[in-house]
């Protein structure tokens, strides 16, 4: 009976529960089967097909999606009803995947870049080791005869000074202040002579006259002077030209540097008059103005340097060969009474000469005291610190 039932259903093409219990039942536990079954088993199997065949295709793909959206419904059901079950454990991996996410950001954030390596702030090594190997050196070799020892040793701290003056370790005062504190500490010399040139007068007179220096240029009373002579005398050419060799001349005592004057102060100050009065360089018209302006103010810086002690680096040791050569000692006051008269002389005529022998195209100027008042209305009123600055060199003299 079981056998037919099963022949049954393979010719038919559909497989029964009932039928599948049948063999379960028949293979394995040795049990009659129900009658249910064998009733089912033995039925024709030409109905089915006959009920296979009556229904149409359309029908059938029908059913097999309603079949499909009835199965995946209760699949969406049984997830909807697991779903509380796992949301705890949900939760903790979402959380620990954030964690996980968000542990390099942190970890990078934490840990800061390190700062970039500063460069060397203090002495340049190379130079520093040529001047120090220079005055070992020279120290270390015996002393020629008819030298002593102790100016031979004077004489290598001396080269030593030199080579590091040169190559510029340190800046020239700190190379000197090592110098002279290396001849103390060997003991070559002593600290009263070391020392002595700082009681001389002169020295610090310069000393001085280069802090003015550095007020003006940084105050800008220096530029505010100038200005205010081509304002008032620079409406021609011979005009602007004296009125810029009598405010360098003015400006001579309190800056003992023509470099300092020339080039920061007076420098920039011709060439934009030049600009001003359409004389450029390089485009054929410096012979305008600008060729007999440039070499009014070179001709004449040397004439101001020369008139004041402190108008120039070179005049106080002038000073002290004529102490000890003759033993005469000139103060400030002797020497700008001995140079007044001869440097005002040549201030006058020398801007003339040139201007006859090397003269400018242009004969008159009035763009430059234009200028000058646009610069003098850009400045201002005098600032404090030129009060100061001017206040401080009233005294001072």
């Amino acid at each position: 009976m079981a056998s037919a039932a099963l022949a049954a259903s393979s010719t038919v093409g559909i497989r029964s529960p009932h039928i599948s219990t049948v063999q379960r039942n028949h293979h394995h536990h040795h049990r009659s089967p129900p009658l249910s079954s064998i009733a089912l088993a033995a039925a024709p199997a030409r109905p089915f097909l006959q009920c296979r065949d009556s229904i149409s295709r359309p029908h059938a793909a029908a059913g097999r999606s309603s079949l499909i959206s009835s199965w995946w419904g209760r699949q969406q059901q049984i997830q909807e009803q697991k779903r509380p079950l796992f949301a705890p454990l949900e939760g903790l991996r979402h959380r620990r995947n954030a964690a996980a996410v968000a542990s390099p950001r942190a970890s990078s954030a934490a840990v800061t870049p390190a700062p970039p390596a500063q460069p060397w702030q203090g002495a340049a090594l190379k130079p520093l080791a040529a001047s120090i190997a220079t005055g070992v050196i020279l120290w270390l070799v015996p002393a020629p005869a008819g030298v002593t020892k102790n100016a031979w040793q004077l004489l290598a701290i001396f080269l030593a000074t030199i080579v590091g003056i040169i190559t510029q370790p340190l800046p020239l005062g700190a190379v000197a202040l090592m110098g002279l504190g290396a001849a103390v500490l060997t003991k070559t010399l002593t600290f009263a002579a070391a020392f002595s040139a700082f009681g001389d007068q002169i020295p610090w007179l310069i000393a001085l006259a280069f802090f003015f220096a550095r007020g003006f240029i940084k105050t800008g009373l220096g530029n505010r002077v100038a200005y205010q002579f081509v304002a008032l005398f620079g409406s021609s050419s011979l005009g602007l030209g004296y009125s810029l060799v009598f405010s360098e001349a003015l400006l001579a005592p309190a800056i003992p540097s023509v470099s300092a004057r020339a080039g920061g102060i007076f420098l920039p100050l011709v060439k934009s008059l030049c600009v001003a009065c359409g004389s450029n360089v390089g485009d054929g018209t410096e012979r305008r103005l600008g060729s007999w302006l440039m070499l009014t103010c070179f001709q004449t810086s040397v004439i101001s340097s020369a008139m004041f002690l402190t108008a120039m680096a070179a005049n106080p040791l002038s000073v002290n060969l004529a102490a000890g050569a003759i033993g005469q000692t000139i103060g400030w006051t002797d020497w700008a009474v001995a140079a007044l008269v001869p440097g005002l002389v040549s201030l006058i005529v020398v801007p003339l000469i040139l201007y006859v022998i090397y003269p400018p195209s242009v004969k008159s100027s009035p763009d430059a005291p234009k200028l000058a008042k646009e610069k003098l209305e850009k400045m201002g009123p005098m600032t404090k610190n030129e009060i100061i600055m001017s206040g401080t060199l009233l005294v001072t003299n």
